[in-house]
């Protein structure tokens, strides 16, 4: 699944508490806090610019990250 949205909705559909989708302000997002967290879509849709989190059972936390063209060499 390519698209944040579809993926985060399937998440919710299967009963799993996922963030809402959001971009980190600066264009990159280091996986650490929330402080420059901004809600929505990366604006055009950047590759690797669009988020949604959420943890399982055991607590561990996991990041989707939106993939909408590979860089060079993945």
């Amino acid at each position: 699944m390519d698209d944040i949205e579809e993926a985060r909705a399937d998440l919710v559909g299967r009963g799993v508490e996922v963030s809402e989708i959001f971009h980190d302000e600066g264009g990159v997002f280091h996986h650490a806090g929330t402080e420059k967290r901004v809600p929505g879509l990366y604006p055009g849709r950047r590759s690797y610019g669009s988020f949604a989190s959420f943890s399982d059972p055991d607590g561990n936390g996991f990041v989707l990250q939106e993939v909408t063209e590979r860089l060079p060499g993945r």
